[in-house]
């Protein structure tokens, strides 16, 4: 059984709706799961897909090339575009995040498709390449074959599904969570150690989240007076704490 759509060039439909479905879910932080499994054709994939689907709208002739050739080059120019997307955006400013390169990708695959679905109803329509999918194994092939293109397109299945699933659940290493202070010259050294009142000073606390999932984080600033006495008998160090005052409190995710 053959599935052809000739009115409208199915595959441009295909790659806008996928980078729409995908564009909430990852601004909106849905399902991490899905947003791997949508993210990955968004970026490796659709963006050269679009491009090659606009240079050649026809089908195998001498203007066009096959599915085969198509996806092939998808791959590659798609590697080509979003660094260069991503290159244009480091001198906006915007810059390289989340966000704009979201939405630069999904202006351009929106616009080139559109540019990609006028070429296609420019073409006569005996020359339109549309993209057909044949679920029926060929005729007049041996029970042989048969069987090793079943078990082709079972392992092609497997290997997809296992390389996805390698990416979703990537190895971890140790969890833990990196705090570190600094002091103003941006260094873990000349730390303000005597303040008078009214005078400003400036330290710089990072937290750097290696849990390998989202975290909830709450700093707590203390004012506190305490005495360090030396016991130079036995080198030892003792803290008496006078008083401790809570300043604020400063929470992070």
């Amino acid at each position: 059984m053959k599935l052809t759509y000739h009115k409208y060039p199915l595959d441009i439909l295909i790659c806008i709706l996928w980078s729409s479905i995908l564009l909430p879910l990852a601004l909106l932080n849905i399902d991490n799961t899905l947003r791997i499994i949508f993210g990955l054709p968004f970026i490796l994939f659709i963006p050269g897909y679009i491009l090659i689907f606009t240079l050649f709208p026809s089908k195998k002739t001498d203007r066009g090339i096959d599915l085969i050739e198509r996806i092939a080059l998808s791959f590659g120019l798609s590697i080509a575009v979003v660094p260069l997307i991503g290159l244009a955006l480091n001198y906006t400013p915007w810059g390289i995040r989340l966000e704009p390169i979201l939405l630069s990708l999904f202006l351009y695959i929106i616009l080139v498709g559109i540019i990609g679905w006028y070429q296609w109803t420019k073409t006569t329509p005996k020359e339109r390449f549309i993209l057909t999918l044949n679920i029926t194994l060929p005729k007049n092939t041996s029970k042989l074959d048969n069987a090793l293109t079943i078990i082709l397109i079972i392992t092609i299945l497997f290997a997809i599904t296992a390389l996805i699933y390698v990416i979703i659940t990537p190895k971890t290493g140790e969890k833990f969570t990196e705090l570190y202070l600094l002091g103003p010259e941006h260094i873990a050294d000349n730390y303000p150690r005597n303040l008078t009142t009214g005078q400003n000073t400036t330290l710089i606390i990072g937290i750097v989240n290696h849990e390998y999932q989202t975290m909830n984080y709450t700093l707590e600033i203390w004012l506190i007076n305490q005495t360090t006495h030396l016991n130079t008998t036995t080198n030892q160090t003792t803290i008496h704490y006078h008083e401790m005052w809570h300043i604020d409190s400063i929470e992070t995710t």
